[in-house]
Order: structure tokens, then sequence, then C-alpha cells
């Protein structure tokens, strides 16, 4: 085996000088196309820059270079598509089509997209990763070459193009099996690395990741290891605790687990370190995924973050597969998927799940829609989601949902303004809130909700929401709930109880002014429930309604023409309410806090999507049964109309909420919230922090 590792390497290095070689040439040759020879000579001289951050790093030179050469590394490899430089990038499918036409400008930018994965690959010292978005580039500049040479015309547009999907099918099994064994075997991750084992006192770790750095992330470095050590033991404990008793309460062995996976952006290593403590002592080791944009990468969207370095790049970029996919391809990289868990199947039953740490703070975001950028046809939509549903299946057969869980908390960052360090501090105490407390209030909350039929939920303030919510029926009340008293644990902070409400019959109007999905903004967000279905939904994003209701199919209906209402809680954490107004981050905050701070609506799957089967109960013994809905139900006859893989919280905020009534089966109504206060009995002490912010 060392003898086959070692024939590899050589042969890698073999084919890395040689492309090294062709990109010199490529810099200095001309197709006598001002266009084309502006992107080939930019990107050659692009991937020479990353060639040389490769040396560099191999050369232990991230860890031994002082400040300013490696922020001089940093700007030069992102520097071209940083929003000063963008409107004359190739990265930019506006600037892209303006110089080379609609196709070639699509497909060139896309392709310049790909190529910008090599920076990770070469801090990582993945030469294979790094090779072959090198040689698809030499690839297509020879086709060019080679044409311009024969007659002196363009090659064909479907032949780069060809070039690009076979790239993206040859090199599925390397990218399938890189991306399964980073998520299950903690061997050789060098994100564990630093955590462990950087000076976290010197800021220039963060560029050993490769990642882009800005002021920001360096900030928040500079502050976590200013923090007392108790300080950090409490955010980590709080962290690691959450994800232990995430087993405990659902009755999941965590003893039969050996990984954990890190979710987390650059900047928290020092937590994380103290983390990795904890986690040691449940007999769990990380693992660590690096998030790579592209063609190649399929659909996974989640892991190691560091700076984003432009978003509406992200933006213009995300339907970039629309270039090549087909069914062939969708089935191609659905058999390497499962051939690679198939062989790291003992690996996989051994992964507890992820352990995120999520950022807020960052400059809201509205992205700009492009004419000029990629576009899913409806056709190539209905075959991404069916992609999407078939590879969740892979995953789910050999990491099984019954079997792992997992935990979120969130901080902000210097980003979020001149009070960071106060707003930091409101943060942990917001996390760290007396679970006992909160758990007895909802019970309060849960009680009344179980005597309900259904909910009716009003807006105020110029909020139009008029939502019928209906519940589902108990049988056997003494033993059996409806709704979850959600604490600290899988979701921190603590505050909401929440179900899987019934379809039929839940019908209405849920409006927001202003909330923030995915990092995305949407304003004036309108959606139409009929029968727990959406049925219309708008925005006021856009001068354009359809435009409006195109960024809504895309990003929160993700391409489908209508998602069930998953989820109907209450959030109850006013503290966490209280500190956003008392600082003005309503628009900054995260959905894992924000949830917290009204009642709100989840589109999509339920809480307990595929394991609706596993019993489920409250801290006072009763069983949680409505764990299901008619979609859900499904997935004993048609599994593949059961469930959508995604899950969006919208909520609405208690200065927007009129009233929240549970109403019984005759009439009675049970007022829960009114006017944005809690006014049912045993609930006064949520409405404390509401008070004193009044008084403050």
């Amino acid at each position: 085996m060392e003898q086959i590792q070692c024939e590899n390497a050589e042969l890698l290095q073999e084919r890395y000088e040689l492309v090294s070689e062709r990109l010199e040439k490529i810099a200095a040759e001309s197709l006598e196309h001002p266009a084309l020879d502006e992107y080939f000579h930019r990107m050659a001289g692009f991937l020479q820059k990353v060639s040389g951050y490769y040396d560099f790093a191999a050369g232990g030179q991230l860890e031994q270079a002082d400040m300013a050469q490696l922020q001089e590394w940093n700007r030069c490899l992102y520097e071209d598509i940083l929003p000063e430089h963008y409107e004359e990038s190739w990265g930019n499918p506006a600037y892209a089509v303006e110089k080379a036409g609609e196709q070639w400008g699509q497909l060139l930018s896309a392709v310049y997209r790909e190529l910008r994965g090599g920076i990770v690959a070469a801090a990582e010292q993945d030469l294979e990763d790094l090779l072959i978005r090198m040689e698809l580039f030499v690839e297509i500049y020879s086709a060019f070459a080679n044409q311009r040479q024969e007659d002196g015309q363009l090659p064909a547009y479907e032949t780069i193009r060809q070039i690009v999907y076979w790239y993206c099918s040859d090199y599925s099994d390397i990218q399938a099996e890189k991306s399964v064994r980073s998520m299950v075997c903690p061997e050789g991750s060098l994100s564990a690395q630093i955590i462990r084992s950087a000076d976290l006192t010197d800021v220039r770790y963060l560029y050993r990741y490769g990642e882009y750095v800005t002021e920001n992330e360096l900030e928040t470095a500079r502050f976590l290891a200013s923090l007392p050590r108790e300080t950090i033991d409490t955010m980590a404990d709080t962290y690691t605790e959450g994800y232990r008793i995430g087993f405990e309460v659902t009755g999941k062995d965590l003893s039969k687990k050996k990984t954990v996976e890190l979710y987390y952006h650059i900047g928290f290593e020092r937590m994380l370190r103290k983390a990795l403590e904890n986690f040691a002592k449940m007999g769990l080791q990380p693992v660590v995924r690096r998030y790579q944009p592209g063609i190649l990468a399929g659909m996974q969207t989640v892991g190691l973050e560091g700076a984003n370095p432009n978003r509406q790049f992200a933006y213009d970029h995300k339907d970039d597969r629309a270039l090549v996919w087909d069914k062939a391809l969708a089935q191609r990289k659905l058999e390497v998927y499962r051939t690679a868990f198939e062989h790291y199947k003992q690996a996989a039953r051994e992964y507890a799940g992820p352990a995120v740490v999520e950022i807020f703070g960052e400059e809201p975001f509205t992205p700009v829609s492009k004419p000029q950028a990629v576009k899913l046809s409806e056709e190539l939509q209905k075959q991404w989601v069916e992609y999407c549903n078939q590879s969740q299946e892979v995953l789910r057969q050999y990491i099984l949902s019954e079997e792992r869980s997992f935990t979120i908390i969130a901080f902000p960052v210097p980003e979020i303004g001149e009070h960071f360090r106060e707003i930091f501090a409101d943060t942990i105490t917001v996390n760290t809130l007396d679970y006992m407390k909160y758990r007895r209030i909802q019970q309060h909350i849960i009680d009344a909700l179980d005597t309900a039929d259904h909910v009716e939920i009003r807006g105020m303030n110029g909020n139009c929401t008029e939502l019928t919510v209906n519940l589902w029926k108990l049988q056997n009340p003494e033993k059996e709930t409806i709704f979850e008293n959600c604490v600290a644990d899988v979701n921190i902070p603590v505050g909401e109880v929440f179900t899987s409400p019934v379809l039929a019959g839940t019908n209405g109007v849920l409006n927001v002014s202003r909330v923030f999905l995915n990092g995305l903004e949407y304003r004036n967000l309108t959606i139409n429930f009929r029968d727990g279905m959406v049925e219309d939904y708008s925005c006021t994003n856009f001068p354009d309604a359809q435009e409006g209701k195109r960024f809504i199919k895309e990003n929160v209906l993700f391409h489908r023409e209508t998602l069930p209402i998953g989820e109907f809680a209450i959030g109850t954490n006013t503290t966490a309410y209280v500190v956003a107004r008392k600082w003005g981050i309503e628009d900054k905050m995260p959905i894992l806090i924000a949830e917290k701070t009204g009642p709100h609506f989840a589109v999509g799957d339920t809480c307990y999507s595929h394991t609706e089967d596993i019993a489920v109960y409250n801290p006072d013994g009763k069983e949680i049964v409505a764990r299901e809905n008619e979609k859900s139900l499904l997935r004993h006859s048609d599994p593949a109309a059961a469930y959508f893989n995604c899950h969006t919280d919208i909520t609405i905020p208690y200065d927007e909420l009129g009233e929240l009534t549970a109403v019984k089966k005759d009439g009675t109504r049970i007022p829960i919230i009114a006017e944005g206060r809690f006014v049912l009995p045993g609930c006064e002490p949520l409405n404390e922090a509401l008070d004193q912010a009044k008084q403050g």
C-alpha cells in the first residue's frame, strides 16, 4: 500500500509539473480574439498564483511566514471577486456575457468559479483536487487553440460544454470519496489540527485554512483569546452539553458513536479547543468538511467557513449546474455517493451528527438577480429536486436518523458594530438562561394547547397575518401531548414549544414585514396557505412582483411548486427579543435565536422528519404524538412524496403579533399572547424582560 501511495504521489507530481509548464505558455500565447485572450490570460495567471500558493504551503510557510506575507497571499488570491473589483471580473456573469456573449460568457464564468476551488485544495495540500481543476482549464484552452489553428474559428459551444460535463462525471467518484471520508473519518483533518495545536494567541493561524480572512475573523480570534478561561468554558460547555442532552432526551445511545462533525466559522478555535476536550470525554473525535462550491461538488452546502469575499458572486453562480445537469449525471453522482458510503459504512454508523457554531452580525445581503446568470429550467428544477431527495435517501441508509443527533449555538462577530463586546456578553446570557425555569413556564402553554382544536394567529401594527393552524387531536390526554417542550439541547438557546400541524384545516395568510432566511433578506414576505400547503407567495424586494416570486421559489421553496407547513411553534425567549431590540440587531439575528422571539412557522418537513416512528417524550412523561402530517404519512406508501429535505422557519416578532389564541372544539378561547405580551396564567415571568426593556 505504501508503495502504491508513493507511485501515485510521483505521478501526481509529474502531472503537476507538466500542467504548470503549460500554464506558463498559455499566459504568453494569443488566440487573436481579444475577449478570449483576456479570459485565458487572466485564468492562467490566477492558476499560477494558486500553484505558487500550493508550493508556499508545501514549504511550511503558512505556519512560518510573517503577517504581511500571509495577508498579501490572501489578498491576491481573492481580490478579483471582491465587490470593488467584481464589475470587471470574469467571475461576474454580467461582465463575462458582455465580453464573450451569452453562451460563452456563462460557461467561462462558471469554469472560473470551479477553478477558484483550487485555493482551498492548495491550503489542504490536496494536489489531486488542485490538478483536476488546472487540467480542466488547460483542456478547454487547448480545444480553443487547436480549433483556431485549424480553421481560424471558435470550437462549437457543445464541444467545450462536453469537456465540462465529463470533468463533472469523470471526477465524481473522487469528489464523493473525499466528501464522505472527510465527513466520517477523523484522520488527516487540517482544521482539527489547527484547533488542537495552533498558537491561538497569534492570529496568523487563521491564514492556514486558505479561507478568505478579514478584520472580522482576526478580531474574533483576538477577542476570544482575551476572554477569561471561565467564559470560554461556559461557552464550550453549553455547546457540548446541549449535544449530549440531545442524545439523552431522545433515548439515543451516544456510546456507540465515535465522531462529531464540526461546522464553524474561523476565529472560534479557542472555544472549540475546549469543546474538543469535552467531546473526547464522550468518546468523540472531530471531523470537519470543507465547503467547496462549484459544479463538481454537487449539493454540499455546509462545512467550515471563512469570510465570504462576495455574497453576490455566490448568488450569481448558485445554478451553474444547469449548464451540465442531466439525468445521466445525476445517476452517476448517486452511484459514486453510494459506493463511497459503502466503503466507509462502519465509520458512517459511528458518526454522531453535527455540532454547529453559527455566527451573526454580518451586514444584511439582498442579492441582485442578474439576467446573465445561469438559471435552472423548470425541467432541470424537477430533476434537481429529485436528485436531492435521492441523495438524502442514500445518506440516511448509512447514517440512521434514529441514531444521530445535533446541536446548534450562535455568537455574534465584530462586524455587528461598535457594541460587539456587550452584544457578545448578552448572547452568552441568552444562551445560558435557566433551563428548568423555561421548562416549567412552557408546560403551562402546552397544557393549554393540548385542550385546543386549533390556534388562531393575527398580526398587528401593519402585519396582515390571519392564520388558523389545525392541531392533532389527542386520544389519551393523560399520556399524550401535542407540543414538544423544547429547552436548551439541540437548539440553543432555550425557548419554544412546537408541533407538527394537521394540514387539512390549516388556512390563511402568514406575513412578516422583514425577515432573514438562510442569509437572504425578505421584505413584506407573505405566504398563503390552503389546507396546510403553500398556495401563493410574494415579497416586495424587487419592483417586479414576478421577480419576487422567483426569489421565494428559488430560496424558500427550493424550486418546488409548493411545500407544506411542517412546524408551528411559539417562541418564548423574550430576553433574546429584548437583546435584539436593545442593540437594534433584529435584522442580524440568526434564525436559531430569532425563531425563539415569537411564533414561527416552518415550510418544508416536520421537525421529526424520518424519525416519526420513534417515540419521543416530554419531561412530564407524556408522549409527543404529533410527529407527522398528511405528507410525511406517505412514507409508508409513496416515500418520494413524503419528504422535501428542507425546513425554513419564519418568525412573527412580538411587536407584530396581535393575538395568538388556542380555541377549543366548543369555541372556548384561551388567549396565550395578546398585543405582544404573554397573557396565559403561569407565563407572567416571560413579560419581565419586556417590562424591564420599557423601563430601561
